[in-house]
């Protein structure tokens, strides 16, 4: 996870500077996207897998595949390459990341689990520090392609290691009924050419939203629609209704990822062009998102058994929501724009809470045979959150910039907009609650169990 985290830290910034050396700067949204798009893929794919044989196969999948794809990226003589490049290194991190949240939820016993997600957030800690600076360093000093070759032989460490070290396990098997109105039975499993079609529906998206004219609004709609049609088939029953137990998890992990990864994408851009902010304040705002994030999780994995866990994703909710309003009062000339660099820090102060939170209740509200598919599930919905309200806040700010003279209203309008999957997601939070067997709720009335919930 520490190179995960080395790679993605440190090839993130120099796209833009890839994308130019190539000729490719219109299609630079969809080199951007193509990652979050493909992530879905290899998030459904990895579930599916680490279901069936345990987790070590699609991880080890994941890392080596990381390596090839850097590969194809460091070689790029075409735009195009680079997309392709791009989009299978998201094959790439959907497999891992789902894989490692799967590998914990069947190795380690439950009161180990949140110090585990924590230790996994603490990995981003130095790549957040030493990544971007000293691949701009490299970058500058020799060519961009360096950093992609070099990161390649770094995740060689991590390829060799799950290729030799890693010991194959098989998830537990699940007990109790297997008829057609078991809790099995209604766990909906995820159709390749559903996937497929939802991870090229959200890279048209992303694509769409990158321009104001006719062409980029009909890839839009287009996008829409078939994530529409094909978004729910990936995901468990009564997610966007946000039914109790796994529906209402996943549907909170889209909101908050969503709202999380559209403030990162839109302050720093407000810095750099509406409040004019030298770049190192801007690296200053990632370093400290991360940092923030990592004690925050650190924090969740020692309250163990003393705050429920849906409390902490309400409370991570209210933080988001405090600093998304930072973020909006900061389009006024009159607030200096550190201002802006500390609401990514409180914004990932919230995320850091309600991450691991919504993780653990994911584990917790599936059988142990089935918690491949739920981390799938969970990756497919942070994936779509991100696509979707990114987009919608993008065609709000592209709208109002075109009919505004400043930007400052758009960003302020774009803001405005994420207060409210924030807020659906701290009123929605305990419907995420967990339920122990044989418990009864106010009305007397039998309280389901974390099987049943899976319905």
């Amino acid at each position: 996870m520490f190179l995960t985290g080395f790679a993605a830290l440190a090839v993130m910034p120099l796209l833009p500077v890839a994308a130019r050396d190539l000729d490719g700067v219109g299609l630079y949204p969809l080199v951007a996207g193509a990652f979050v798009a493909a992530s879905l893929l290899g998030g459904v794919l990895g579930g599916a897998w680490a279901d069936r044989g345990g987790a070590r196969r699609p991880l080890t999948a994941g890392v080596v595949l990381t390596v090839a794809t850097l590969l194809v990226s460091a070689t790029s003589t075409t735009i195009w390459q680079l997309v392709l490049g791009r989009f299978t290194d998201g094959i790439a991190a959907g497999l891992v990341a789902v894989s490692v949240n799967a590998a914990i939820g069947q190795s380690y016993p439950d009161h180990l689990r949140a110090r585990a997600l924590s230790l996994m957030s603490a990995c981003w800690i130095v790549p957040s520090l030493a990544g971007p600076p000293l691949a701009g360093f490299v970058a500058a000093s020799w060519s961009w392609r360096v950093v992609f070759f070099g990161v390649a032989g770094f995740t060689l460490i991590p390829a060799a290691a799950a290729v030799l070290l890693l010991r194959p396990a098989q998830p537990a098997a699940s007990q109790g009924p297997q008829g057609p109105g078991s809790p099995e039975a209604s766990v909906r499993r995820p159709a390749l050419p559903a996937t497929v079609a939802v991870s090229g529906a959200a890279a048209l998206t992303q694509y769409g939203v990158s321009a104001w004219n006719a062409w980029h609004a009909a890839c839009a709609s287009v996008g829409v629609v078939l994530l529409a049609a094909f978004a729910p088939r990936l995901l468990p029953r009564h997610t966007w209704r946000a039914g109790g137990g796994l529906p209402a998890t996943v549907l909170l992990r889209a909101l908050t990822s969503g709202a999380f990864f559209t403030l990162e994408a839109f302050v720093p851009l407000m810095l750099s062009t509406a409040r004019q902010v030298p770049g190192v304040v801007t690296g200053f705002a990632f370093t400290g998102a991360a940092l923030a994030w990592a004690g925050a999780s650190w924090v969740q994995g020692r309250l163990q058994n003393r705050v429920p866990r849906h409390r902490l994703v309400a409370i991570g909710a209210a933080i988001m929501a405090a600093a998304v309003a930072v973020a909006a009062l900061c389009t006024m000339p009159a607030v200096p724009p550190a201002a802006a660099v500390s609401s990514m820090a409180m914004a990932a102060v919230g995320m850091g809470l309600a991450t691991p939170s919504l993780t653990l209740l994911s584990l917790a509200h599936t059988p142990a045979d089935r918690q491949g598919y739920a981390s799938g599930a969970m990756q497919t919905s942070q994936s779509l959150g991100q696509t979707l309200v990114l987009a919608v806040t993008s065609a709000l700010f592209t709208a109002v910039s075109a009919a505004s003279t400043s930007r400052l209203p758009a960003f302020a309008g774009a803001y405005a907009l994420l207060i409210l999957p924030i807020a659906a997601a701290a009123c929605l939070a305990g419907r995420t609650r967990v339920a122990d067997a044989g418990q009864h709720d106010a009305s007397g009335l039998p309280v389901a169990t974390a099987e049943g919930q899976l319905r």
